[in-house]
């Protein structure tokens, strides 16, 4: 079933519509939920969260893209679940690593992202970034930090070695922050 007839399953409130999204995006929204939180337990309660979540925002949102829409419920159910689990800890490496690489990222746009325009803008921006990245190296920077997959996974996808792939990462960093600067998120 296509995700079209998925969603005007949501929107006639037929219960196969979870069904559907399920066989169709449950391996999807697992390995998403599982890089970020390593645990099988609670990586099968984030997707299935995911499906209600989804029951409940469809109507009234209408997705364009059905799979993202899912992945995105599903990382943010995650993360969250990842801050309630770690609270008052210390994050784990797999987490730290990537809130480092991200962290002058972040920085330069934090003080801004509140606001709508500069959102859209921001949107704009990071449609133009990747549009600039080879195919390879926007699936390298999407993985790592959408999908959150570890460097491992992402230089076996590859078929290439760790340091290429934390090298194409850095570069691909440094070109998004000087477009963050250049358009005046400095942090």
């Amino acid at each position: 079933m296509d995700d079209a007839q998925i969603i005007n399953l949501y929107f006639a409130r037929n219960e196969n519509a979870i069904v559907e999204t399920k066989n169709k995006y449950q391996n999807m929204c697992y390995i998403v939920a599982y890089n970020i939180l390593y645990s099988r337990e609670d990586s099968e309660e984030c997707v299935n969260d995911t499906w209600l979540f989804t029951w409940n925002s469809i109507p009234p949102r209408r997705p364009s893209i059905l799979s993202s829409f899912v992945s995105k419920i599903t990382r943010n159910t995650a993360i969250d679940r990842y801050r309630k689990r770690n609270a008052q800890k210390r994050m784990d490496s797999h987490m730290e690593d990537i809130a480092g690489e991200v962290e002058k990222i972040g920085s330069a746009i934090s003080s801004d992202i509140e606001i709508y325009l500069k959102k859209k803008e921001l949107v704009k921006l990071f449609d133009h970034f990747l549009s600039t990245l080879s195919e390879r190296d926007r699936d390298i920077f999407i993985r790592r930090y959408w999908y959150m997959d570890p460097i491992k996974a992402i230089a076996d996808r590859h078929a290439c070695g760790e340091s290429k792939i934390k090298s194409v990462l850095a570069r691909s960093r440094k070109k998004l922050y000087r477009l963050l600067k250049e358009a005046g998120y400095e942090g």
